[in-house]
């Protein structure tokens, strides 16, 4: 959307052979009755069925490119007649919001790159200032914006902005209650009190390094080894993953939990460099320039991201039809990672009204999941737009249980979520056009023990699941726990080394940074050199096998049997299965927490770090033994 010369005036031809001058305001008024109603349109639909809706996108986009290039050609002759800065504010965030939107649908960074452009643009340039003192709407348009915009500056990592937009909103939320009543402002405080709470817990330590994926630090796909022919030919890759978190006064922000913040960034990529470049960005008078942060976000040489749908606490229904329309969506090499994670005692207020059963699994139209089958209703929080929620019990209850009896015992999430999905999964297999669809199951759950049961239900090949411990894990330090932190054993799949020294009680302000780098070539080292092994084992399962040449599932495999060996071999949970977490297909012998290999890496990272008396090693020998 560049500058160009500004048209001196604006045509319409009549039936005869003379035009029809019309104003340059009346033409603009038009375009922006035109994006107005479009944009309605689009900012209810779903995250999920991206080709259904491509089209219909980028339609929106060209009219908003018309809307915005034309005032910028007539700018001078708009404000004549009466435009006001605000306005101009109000159609870049727009196109912004276009964009973010956008980036959650396909995961294509550069969508998220532009919305940033546009709203660092508005910041900047404050077009909702002007007259905000003297007007509540236009107060909340500026405080819809400022958390918008910390929005994107999250999931793009940019942290002194974030604490810079953080500050402001601060600041204009007491200006406004000073001027206006304060109750008009009640939701906002708590809008600041939950990015106050979620900048806690994704400290400054969590982002050592990034959580994305880098070149820079992990292996490059192509350096991957291949599995031998004779245990899979097949090769899969990480092409969609439904990422979902419902907790009783969990960390987030929006609707956007610490949990499923960490598992969307462990599954894209961070462009090769950017990290230690561009995290620190700090917003001046002009802001940084386009072709930089463009240069920051673009790498070719990278895969696409993996297709992600955030869901928060979406119903049964919302949630299993969602899986559904993504599962028929995947190419013949493309995997599904579906991410849960739940209290065990999330139960139901009504059960009978929740229960899926064979019949309506059936129904489900894959690949063409409607509104009122998959209630993709969109919750409006604060003017920020997201998914619907999985949850089970009153939406307005305040997060309190509602005690429910299935077969004479208190049912929890994974009772009643895992028989539907068993149902889906045998359906999707059943009657799709390709023969199979490849799952990988990751549940952080007391209950996820349930989710046994998909294994070897499947019709066709079996589902991989990563399972976390039933109980948590006893902890060093007072403030490490869930509701400060978000879950430990999502923190050692998307950042190990920080959630052993959490498990250990090493805090941020006491960690020693050399030795964290000493341990994080080590950890780095030890995982490659499993995957290796891993790739060279003969008796390891083909589920296991033939995604070990994508860089995201492999990584997350091999983090599990870190963590696995962790809190097998820390002392307070030793020989206590309760606390341990647990996979399906087993794997080989040789990397379960009883191999002497294994074991070594977490002596070696606990003696880094001063530690190892917190562990109880069996099969090597410690400096003290």
């Amino acid at each position: 959307m560049s500058q160009q010369q500004p048209q001196q005036q604006q045509h319409v031809h009549s039936n005869s052979s003379n035009s029809v001058t019309i104003p340059v305001s009346e033409v603009y008024w038009s375009l922006v009755d035109k994006a107005d109603k479009k944009f309605s349109k689009i900012r209810d639909l779903p995250y999920y069925e991206r080709h259904r809706y491509d089209t219909y996108f980028f339609k929106v986009f060209k009219v908003y490119t018309e809307l915005w290039k034309f005032q910028q050609e007539n700018r001078q002759k708009l404000v004549e007649a009466g435009l006001k800065r605000w306005e101009i504010g109000e159609i870049a965030s727009r196109i912004a919001q276009l964009y973010y939107g956008q980036y959650m649908r396909t995961s294509e960074r550069s969508y998220l790159s532009e919305s940033y452009i546009f709203y660092e643009a508005i910041f900047t340039r404050e077009y909702f200032r002007e007259g905000l003192s003297q007007d509540l709407n236009l107060a909340n348009k500026q405080l819809r914006f400022l958390a918008r915009f910390l929005m994107v500056c999250l999931v793009l990592n940019k942290r002194e902005t974030v604490h810079q937009l953080v500050t402001q909103l601060k600041l204009l939320l007491d200006e406004c209650k000073r001027t206006f009543q304060e109750t008009d402002f009640r939701e906002w405080k708590l809008v600041v009190q939950e990015i106050v709470r979620f900048l806690k817990a994704d400290t400054a330590f969590m982002n050592i390094r990034p959580l994305r994926y880098s070149l820079v630090l992990d292996p490059h796909p192509d350096s991957l080894p291949r599995a031998s022919a004779a245990v899979t030919t097949r090769t899969l890759r990480l092409r969609n993953a439904v990422l979902s978190s419902y907790h009783n006064n969990e960390v987030k922000f929006s609707e956007l939990t610490i949990d499923t913040f960490r598992m969307l960034q462990s599954l894209e990529w961070e462009p090769s460099g950017s990290f230690y470049q561009s995290s620190g960005t700090k917003m001046g008078a002009s802001g940084p320039s386009r072709t930089n942060i463009s240069q920051d976000i673009v790498d070719h040489t990278l895969p696409p991201n993996p297709q992600k749908v955030v869901l928060y606490r979406p119903s049964m229904t919302h949630l299993i039809a969602v899986i559904a329309t993504v599962c028929e969506e995947l190419p013949p090499d493309g995997v599904l990672l579906v991410y849960l994670s739940a209290s065990a005692n999330k139960i139901v207020k009504d059960f009978q009204s929740h229960t899926i059963s064979s019949d309506v699994i059936s129904s489900i139209p894959l690949g063409s999941v409607t509104e009122n089958q998959s209630v993709p209703t969109q919750m409006k929080v604060n003017g920020l737009s997201n998914n619907s929620c999985l949850q089970f019990g009153s939406r307005g209850n305040g997060g309190s249980k509602q005690n429910h009896v299935l077969g004479g015992r208190l049912c929890t999430f994974g009772d009643l979520l895992v028989r539907p999905l068993r149902l889906l999964f045998q359906k999707v297999r059943v009657t799709s056009t390709i023969p199979w669809r490849p799952l990988f199951l990751v549940i952080d759950s007391e209950s996820s023990i349930a989710f046994e049961a998909i294994s070897g239900a499947e019709k066709g090949e079996p589902a991989a699941l990563l399972l976390s411990p039933r109980c948590s894990a006893p902890m060093g330090s007072n403030d490490s726990c869930r509701h400060s932190n978000g879950s430990l054993f999502t923190i050692f799949l998307t950042a190990p080394l920080q959630a052993f020294c959490i498990l250990v009680g090493i805090s941020s302000s006491e960690v020693d940074m050399g030795a964290f780098s000493n341990a994080e070539k080590l950890l780095s080292s030890s995982l490659n050199d499993w995957g290796l092994a891993l790739a060279a084992c003969d008796s390891l399962s083909p589920v296991w096998v033939q995604i070990l040449g994508d860089p995201f599932l492999r990584r997350l495999l091999l983090r599990f049997i870190f963590c696995w060996a962790v809190l097998s071999l820390y002392a307070p949970t030793y020989s206590k299965t309760e606390f341990v977490p647990h996979c399906l297909p087993h794997l080989p012998e040789n990397f379960t927490p009883k191999a002497a290999a294994i074991q070594t890496v977490v002596l070696q990272v606990a003696e880094t770090f001063g530690a190892a008396n917190k562990f109880i090693f069996s099969g090597v020998k410690t400096a003290e033994s």
